[in-house]
């Protein structure tokens, strides 16, 4: 952290370029400890820096690190083409800082999302050599039988993948649902994994990254919260 003009506090933090920052700044729109402030030459130490702007608290993050808990027909892009976009569900601030989707889920997916602006992080997070497992709830149009589970467990070809695929963990959660532990995040894995196994996943839920679970985010459809610096750690493979 450092000492920076107001006006490029503000730009970094996705309020616009620096002349529009200027702007918010001499028409007295920005305010640190209550209190208004008209010269965007002035600087701040940004580590613990808190500010409001249009009488919205903001604190200072060098980077974001966010989890989503993405409801259905919300597309994972920047350029989302037949339904709206999980930038959409953040605050406009967000787009304009480059914070972007880490992977994707389909449109129809629900679940743990993580955004960030961290181009290391998002390579980190993506990347398959760190093999970090995904916990994923699919429900079936047929019933769940041991010997799908089996089948899943020992693997299963499929059409443009040079060996089977299989699942770390799996296990029937009731007649119609079963867990999926993958570490692989191909196109599609859950789905055609399962559709390999002559059967059809009607909905699919992504609950845990590693050692992050949603369910302790107590995120509803739509929310979402910075992570940090302890449960980024979770993000890691056990």
């Amino acid at each position: 952290m450092s000492k920076q003009t107001l006006e490029r506090i503000l730009q970094s933090q996705g309020f616009g370029t620096r002349k529009w920052c200027s702007r918010l700044i001499a028409d007295g729109e920005v305010k640190i400890r209550g209190e208004i402030v008209s010269d965007y030459r002035i600087a701040y130490e940004t580590e613990g820096l808190e500010f409001s702007v249009y009488g919205e608290e903001w604190k200072y993050r060098e980077h974001v690190y966010i989890a989503l808990n993405k409801p259905a027909d919300y597309e994972c892009s920047r350029k989302p083409s037949h339904h709206p976009g999980v930038l959409s569900l953040l605050p406009e601030q967000f787009a304009l800082r480059d914070v972007q989707p880490v992977g994707r889920l389909d449109h129809d997916t629900t679940g743990l999302l993580l955004m960030s602006d961290d181009g290391s992080f998002i390579h980190a997070q993506s990347s398959p050599k760190r093999h970090i497992p995904k916990v994923y709830i699919a429900t079936t149009d047929d019933p769940v039988t041991s010997q799908l589970v089996a089948q899943l467990l020992k693997g299963v070809k499929l059409h443009d993948e040079p060996a089977p695929l299989t699942a770390i963990i799996c296990k029937m959660l009731n007649e119609h649902q079963l867990e999926i532990v993958l570490e692989q995040g191909k196109y599609h894995q859950v789905k055609r994994m399962l559709a390999a196994a002559d059967n059809h996943c009607t909905a699919l839920c992504r609950t845990e990254i590693g050692g992050l679970k949603l369910e302790a985010l107590s995120l509803a459809d739509g929310e979402w919260c910075y992570l940090d610096e302890a449960q980024r750690a979770l993000l890691a493979a056990p």
